[in-house]
């Protein structure tokens, strides 16, 4: 468990947002957001109203459990949208990785997609292609 927390406000949490938009601007165009429900989905909706992106869908994945989604799991996927050519064109938006587990199994589903995320820990950081900040592992990030 982590020693330490870190708590993230909802301006803090749309500043970074809108940051990681406006570093994804000009790397390329999208033809879609996919959000990782539940962490994923204020970050991209967001991030869509930024980048003028309307198509906007959702991956249920399941990797924490308990009240507060304090405690780890095994990761899951419980629900998932047919994208075509291994998501090439689709932006995949999650608000924290952690481990990398999420994110690996996402990247095998929509191989040809981009993955991006607000907060990167050093074990799932390399998972990402884009995110605004870096948090230390032993670090619990607590959202708003």
């Amino acid at each position: 468990m982590a020693t330490e927390y870190l708590t993230i406000t909802w301006d803090q949490l749309h500043a970074d947002a809108r940051r990681l938009a406006r570093t994804l601007l000009g790397a390329k165009s999208y033809r879609g957001i996919l959000a990782i429900a539940r962490g994923g989905l204020i970050p991209a909706a967001i991030m869509a109203r930024e980048l003028d992106i309307r198509r906007v869908q959702t991956i249920l994945i399941e990797s924490y459990t308990g009240l507060r989604a304090e405690t780890r799991g095994t990761v899951k996927v419980l629900e998932q949208p047919p994208l075509d050519a291994g998501g090439a064109g689709y932006l995949i938006i999650d608000d924290l990785v952690d481990t990398g587990e999420t994110a690996r199994i996402v990247r095998e589903l929509y191989p040809e997609s981009t993955f991006a995320c607000l907060y990167a820990k050093p074990l799932g950081r390399s998972r990402a292609d884009y995110y605004t900040r870096e948090v230390r592992q032993d670090i619990w990030v607590l959202f708003p």
